[in-house]
């Protein structure tokens, strides 16, 4: 779908009539830290006091920040990116999720994901990883997936206003660019371009 608009002004527009729904739409994009590090320090203890092994815990980690990267990238591009049928109240869903990101891509109140959002989403993360992993392992597995969902956040605010100086931060940022600016219809990889590569979504960069 073609942009038709795109704002670069930092201020919020309004979305909803309701103050209070209006209000859970908005967050500092350091409210994610301050929810999810305790989680992050809770399974980590979890993972010693169920005592899982300190090999097995760093290989669930890692498999945790591994596994993120791959539901960061089917979330934005299919869920996200979900072009929803010619209704109004369907275009209307869609903006509240995804669209006003792509309309006001500057607006620094939206750039991490709302509480209201993230944790019903990681809850759900969470009884699914722990229905599939073997007992005990979610304690390690876990807090990786979390830390990689932080990353993200963080990393996506970064993106939209801060000027690296680091070449991977500025591939990074690049790739993230040409997703806002050149064809919404790839570079779905926020945090890293890997799924782009795999699933031929990424960008031919000069």
């Amino acid at each position: 779908m073609a942009k038709n608009f795109i704002s670069n002004s930092e201020e919020s527009t309004r979305m909803f009539k309701s103050d209070f729904l209006e209000l859970l739409s908005k967050v500092h994009y350091l409210v994610p830290v301050y929810i999810f590090v305790p989680v992050i320090l809770a399974f980590s203890y979890g993972a010693y006091y169920y005592n899982i092994g300190l090999l097995t815990y760093i290989e669930m980690f890692f498999a945790g920040l591994f596994v993120w990267t791959f539901v960061e990238y089917i979330m934005h591009r299919f869920v996200f990116h979900y072009m929803p049928p010619d209704k109004p109240w369907a275009q209307r869903l869609h903006f509240i999720f995804h669209g006003v990101h792509h309309d006001y891509p500057s607006d620094a109140k939206r750039l991490v994901l709302p509480p209201s959002l993230s944790i019903p989403l990681s809850t759900g993360f969470y009884f699914l990883f722990n229905a599939i992993l073997p007992a005990n392992y979610i304690w390690g597995f876990f807090p990786g997936f979390i830390l990689g969902y932080l990353f993200y956040d963080l990393s996506h605010y970064a993106i939209h206003h801060f000027n690296f100086k680091g070449n991977i931060w500025k591939k990074i940022k690049q790739h993230h660019m040409l997703h806002h600016y050149q064809d919404p219809a790839k570079g779905y990889g926020v945090s890293s371009p890997l799924w782009d590569k795999v699933f031929r979504s990424d960008f031919i960069k000069k």
